[in-house]
């Protein structure tokens, strides 16, 4: 289930089944559910957590370091629920200590190609991001929220 050109940690916790494509870098501190799949290039550092069938696209960057000036690689995470499609290109970071410190993603929610969840967010359950939508730091967005392409959400702010 995991291509010999992907590199695994071996700190990092996979389910049995889990997919891992080619040219993937999945790093310590890494825990991913059963039936997962991880396509070609795509990036997971941790503490990241992910839970089970849920699909990620290739060239994704998930659970990287905050881009916050505060950050000073303080030990924060990311926790992604289950069955959610993560497209091509999209980047999700953890959180900061100024906040709670992990930023959270809930269940069954589309992110199309291009999107970014910035540190401290918080999405809800049935989420739809559009290509290019972007959320900034510590945004909160509801359950069933759809961000159109190319929607931009300042830090901060709630989306009901």
């Amino acid at each position: 289930m995991i291509d010999p050109r992907a590199i695994v940690h071996l700190n990092a916790e996979l389910a049995p089944d889990v997919k891992v494509g080619p040219y993937s870098i999945i790093g310590p501190d890494v825990q991913i559910d059963a039936g997962t799949e991880i396509g070609p290039h795509v990036v997971i550092n941790g503490p990241t957590t992910i839970g089970k069938d849920n699909s990620i696209y290739q060239f994704a960057s998930i659970g990287e370091d905050p881009q916050d000036k505060k950050y000073a690689d303080e030990l924060t995470r990311l926790e992604i629920g289950d069955r959610n499609v993560i497209r091509e290109f999209c980047t999700m970071h953890r959180g900061t200590q100024q906040d709670q410190g992990v930023t959270l993603i809930g269940d069954d929610n589309l992110f199309m190609a291009y999107t970014h969840v910035a540190h401290d967010c918080v999405v809800g359950n049935h989420v739809i991001m559009a290509n290019g939508a972007s959320i900034a730091g510590h945004v909160h967005v509801d359950d069933h929220v759809i961000l159109g392409g190319f929607t931009l959400v300042h830090q901060f702010n709630p989306i009901w």
